[in-house]
């Protein structure tokens, strides 16, 4: 995963405009879960890999037919403790087996953020996004090429 793309350098206004969309739709995502941005000063700030993912989630939306539940339902598919290698001890106690479907970032308590790890940087959230983007957002062509 590039460090560069991870980067949160946009401000909600800019991440507005360069998708054509109102900072309101941007925070209605963000309370959903399908998107964490990161906060310098209480202020939200997107990065390369957030602008991809709202383009994306854009698509799903719009030209799909998909709501807010089926991208939610899409972003369960591969369990957090798959992904991770998370060992029968470890899983035992944990938040996101019990709540399973429940995405990871969507619990409370956040298990995450209390030993002080954020979902904009967390390889599950990182993965299932990136998993979603490649399933339902590549460009179709440029997919058959890869696959030839």
């Amino acid at each position: 995963m590039d460090l560069e793309n991870q980067k949160a350098l946009y401000p909600i206004g800019i991440v507005a405009e360069l998708l054509n969309i109102h900072p309101r739709t941007l925070r209605i995502y963000e309370q959903e879960g399908l998107i964490k941005p990161g906060r310098r000063g209480g202020k939200r700030f997107y990065s390369n890999n957030d602008l991809q993912w709202l383009k994306c989630l854009r698509k799903l939306l719009t030209e799909e037919g998909l709501n807010i539940a089926g991208i939610k339902k899409l972003l369960t598919i591969a369990p957090c403790w798959e992904i991770r290698g998370c060992g029968e001890e470890i899983r035992k106690d944990c938040p996101a087996i019990l709540n399973f479907p429940v995405p990871c970032w969507d619990l409370v308590p956040r298990v995450c953020k209390e030993s002080g790890n954020s979902c904009s940087e967390c390889e599950v959230y990182l993965k299932k996004m990136n998993h979603v983007m490649m399933r339902e957002c590549s460009d179709p062509g440029k997919n058959e090429a890869q696959n030839s």
